[in-house]
């Protein structure tokens, strides 16, 4: 379905493909077609997310279950599910701070706040030693956006075309996914769009990514800088956490020292992908480089309490006469506690450690159902951060969109939750919490739907 612009839009984006459609009409349950219905008349209609997939009742460690008792294994989960779905040992520490302090009103702080600053920076080895909270991931993206204003004094931004880093009309400007700024007009100035890393395309003009592998985008980033002229902010993901490409070592340090050359704040959006679901506690820890500033949010909450942070550097401490954020509820003391709990949680169960025992059973067996399959034309990942290229034919590497919603809907009506994104890109995010077994289960689901878009065959 394309728009007057000829933007092509893909399932996930307006959910009126044929594939949704037929699952719409699958669920005979009553009770969930009603709540459906209800849901559908009293929201309003946007994109990604109406129709809405199912009515949740509840959620257990690596599994969300529908109103009729059905469960899936949730490999989405927005990203705030990283320590698994009502995880008895956070749950616990935030009803103790229920009975002691559940807001905190502005111009107070409180030792949770304060101990989760102190703990955020810990965790960057002290490289970046000062925090500011916001109740979400856009609202964080915003602070470090007048944060660069004022201490570069340059207004420009740069972003990759096709990042997503937050949905207010400010981060659509800044982010460059279409499906966000279509209808909306003007969007803020100064918005400057490059092309992000592309592992297995490559760039228009080296599509085979040979003599100097992804170095060509961090090139072409720096002319556009020196072109531009008054850009102050580079904000990138660390590794794309919809498409998953995941850059070289190499690119990440061109790019900080380029940063460095041009007086550029090198921010690094981590909202989806911290919190250890690369195999490192923050994603940038894997190049060797720091960023200016760190985006946090998402798993932050330990998917209790909405929470999100900026962590930067000492010397970007400049702003004490604006209000970067100014958020009701901006030292939450709740979302602190959750934070800290998921924090301790992560240590005393050595959740890093598993990450990486489990990136490399998942790594196996996705290279192995590229071997089965034809339509896999890349397999990508970090951590538990995984993504499936889908393509007709691997020498064109032609998108293959209709083999993609076969695979998520089969998926789905086996009991496995995952999302589809740039039409023919296998999103695959379980929670860190999983065990090896239950990984197991989840892509026998996965290989089982892919027999079936494979029209049965191998």
């Amino acid at each position: 379905m394309t728009n007057r612009e000829g933007y092509l839009h893909t399932e996930g984006d307006l959910n009126l493909s044929e594939s949704r459609e037929s699952w719409n009409q699958s669920i005979n349950d009553p009770a969930s077609q009603a709540a459906l219905k209800n849901d559908s008349d009293h929201f309003l209609h946007q994109a990604l997310s109406t129709p809405c997939l199912d009515v949740l009742e509840s959620a257990e460690g690596i599994r969300i279950t529908n109103l009729s008792g059905k469960s899936y294994i949730d490999f989405h989960g927005n990203n705030v599910h990283q320590l698994g779905y009502h995880n008895e040992y956070i749950i616990g520490r935030v009803k103790e701070q229920l009975d002691t302090l559940a807001f905190c009103p502005r111009r107070y702080t409180n030792i949770p706040a304060i101990s989760l600053a102190e703990r955020l920076s810990a965790l960057t080895d002290n490289a970046l030693s000062r925090v500011l909270f916001a109740p979400g991931g856009t609202s964080a993206i915003a602070m470090a956006m007048k944060l660069a204003r004022i201490y570069t004094g340059k207004y420009k931004t740069i972003a990759m075309y096709d990042s997503f880093h937050g949905a207010s009309m400010d981060s659509i400007s800044l982010g460059g996914e279409y499906v966000f700024q279509q209808g909306l007009g003007p969007l803020m100035a100064g918005s400057v769009h490059v092309p992000p890393v592309d592992s297995y395309r490559g760039m228009w003009f080296n599509p085979n990514n040979t003599e100097g592998g992804d170095l060509a985008y961090a090139d072409y980033l720096e002319y556009i800088i020196q072109k531009e002229g008054d850009v102050g902010i580079l904000v990138a993901e660390t590794i794309r956490s919809t498409t998953v490409h995941v850059p070289s070592k190499a690119y990440w340090q061109r790019v900080r020292e380029i940063c460095d050359k041009h007086g550029v704040l090198l921010v690094f959006d981590e909202i989806p992908i911290g919190m250890g679901r690369t195999g490192t506690m923050f994603a940038y820890q894997h190049y060797g480089i720091v960023p200016d500033i760190l985006v946090l949010g998402k798993g932050l909450g330990a998917g209790i309490i909405p929470m999100a942070a900026i962590v930067c550097k000492d010397e970007l401490n400049v702003a004490a006469q604006v209000s970067l954020g100014h958020f009701t509820h901006e030292k939450n003391p709740l979302g602190a506690v959750a934070a800290l709990a998921a924090f301790d949680y992560m240590e005393s169960n050595n959740t890093l450690a598993h990450v990486a025992q489990a990136a490399e059973f998942m790594d196996n067996r996705l290279q192995a159902m590229k071997q089965r399959f034809a339509f896999i034309g890349d397999v990508r990942g970090k951590g538990l951060l995984w993504g499936v290229e889908l393509v007709k034919d691997r020498s064109t590497k032609e998108k293959y969109t209709q083999s993609a919603e076969k695979i998520l809907y089969k998926c789905l009506e086996l009991g496995l939750s995952l999302k589809v994104s740039d039409g023919n890109v296998l999103c695959l995010y379980p929670p860190l919490i999983i065990t090896l077994q239950e990984l197991d289960e989840a892509l026998n689901i996965l290989e089982q739907a892919m027999v079936y878009a494979n029209g049965g065959a191998e």
